[in-house]
C-alpha cells in the first residue's frame, strides 16, 4: 500500500469521525432545547399546583430533588440497557 493510499484511508476515517461528532453535537443541542422546554413546562406546573410563592426557595429545592431523582433513575436504566446490548 502506497503512502498516498494510506493518507487517503486516514482522511476517510477522519471525515467519518468528524461527521459522527457533528451529528452527536447537533443531537445534544436539540436534546438541550427539549430539556429547557420541559424545564419551563414543569416549572409552570409546579407553580400552578403549589401557588405558594413562585420564587419560593423550598419549591425550587423540591423541583431540583425530583428532577435529580428522575434523571438518576433514567440514567441507571439506560446504562443497564446498553450494557446488556453490548454483552449480546
Amino acid at each position: 500500500m502506497s503512502k498516498i493510499e494510506k493518507l487517503r484511508n486516514k482522511t476517510k476515517i477522519i471525515e467519518k469521525e468528524v461527521k459522527k461528532r457533528i451529528v452527536t453535537y447537533i443531537t445534544a443541542a436539540l436534546g438541550l432545547v427539549a430539556a429547557l422546554a420541559w424545564n419551563d413546562a414543569i416549572k409552570a406546573l409546579i407553580s400552578y399546583l403549589f401557588p405558594l410563592n413562585k420564587n419560593s426557595l423550598l419549591v425550587k429545592f423540591i423541583y431540583a430533588v425530583i428532577v435529580t431523582v428522575i434523571v438518576t433513575i433514567f440514567t441507571i436504566y439506560i446504562s443497564k440497557l446498553f450494557s446488556r446490548n453490548e454483552k449480546e
